[in-house]
């Protein structure tokens, strides 16, 4: 077993640091919002720190999941950072979503204090974070990630390295490229199904068992029918996510048209107040059409 710690206990952090405790790992826990990890700590021990220094001061490991470019650069940097209280030798894990810019400046800054530094972002949602069947895909050093693997498996299905500094977080975009079409598509379908007056859930009882079958469909559907969006990855952070795609396709050279109309349906969601509603959600704005 080792000694991790766990930055950032948010709807993912939060059960994803409990596995890593229920598996015997000894772990500290730091969020921004102490009470937070004060309440993480009486429901399933381990310690708490007032900072991610602090925190990281004789961990093994150190495992991050927080906002966005700046948050993780907050609680990576500075006299109050993790990189000034890891020690040579240990590995820093990043599961939030951010560009691979910040990646990989991340990770150079790492190697200059003899810390490795993997980017592994995650994809299953809350739910998968609570049962501990997360996707996760990682770039960095194989040695690092060889390390690392073992640690993640406490609340991973699956986890694998992709390549180099900021494989994983260009693979979490293809995931989330992926995720906004099918969205749409089965926003429409719904949607679509409704304008004929047919039972929605009998059509999905019948089409999920052929092509048009998948994960959003088989676990949002029967939400979507309910009108109910407090399920699931908030459209707020879709946008972030989808921002970092789009801004990533055009450096790279990569068309992504679709993915460009579908960030423009989430601002219009958005817009009906709808940003801390699930990704789902994108059937609303239909249903607000008319």
């Amino acid at each position: 077993m080792a000694k991790v710690t766990f930055l950032g206990l948010g709807v993912m952090g939060y059960p994803m640091a409990g596995h890593l405790q229920a598996k015997g790992h000894e772990v500290t826990v730091y969020n921004r919002t102490p009470a937070k990890a004060d309440a993480w700590v009486a429901e399933h021990g381990g310690a708490s720190a007032p900072t991610p220094a602090a925190a990281a001061q004789g961990a093994e490991f150190v495992m991050s999941c927080v906002g966005n470019d700046d948050d993780l650069r907050s609680v990576c940097l500075g006299d109050d950072g993790a990189f000034s209280g890891m020690e040579s030798g240990s590995v820093f894990v990043d599961h939030t979503t951010v560009s691979a810019a910040v990646t990989r400046e991340l990770h150079a800054t790492a190697d200059t204090r003899q810390v490795s530094f993997v980017d592994a972002p995650i994809s299953g949602g809350q739910a998968g974070a609570q049962n501990g069947v997360l996707s996760v895909m990682c770039g960095g050093e194989q040695g690092a990630y060889d390390r690392a693997e073992p640690i993640i498996a406490a609340y991973a299905r699956i986890c694998r390295r992709i390549g180099d500094s900021g494989a994983g977080q260009m693979t979490k975009m293809c995931n989330q490229i992926a995720i906004a079409g099918l969205v749409q598509g089965l926003s429409e379908a719904l949607h679509f199904a409704e304008k004929a007056g047919l039972d929605g859930r009998d059509v999905v009882e019948v089409i999920s068992q052929g092509a048009a079958g998948s994960w959003q469909m088989a676990n949002r559907y029967e939400t979507m029918l309910d009108d109910h969006f407090d399920h699931g990855f908030a459209v707020d952070w879709m946008r972030k996510d989808l921002g970092i795609c789009l801004d990533t396709g055009d450096e790279i050279g990569a068309s992504l048209p679709v993915t460009a109309l579908v960030d423009q349906f989430y601002k219009d969601v958005q817009k009906l107040g709808g940003g801390r509603w699930d990704t789902s959600a994108l059937i609303k704005r239909l249903r607000a059409m008319g």
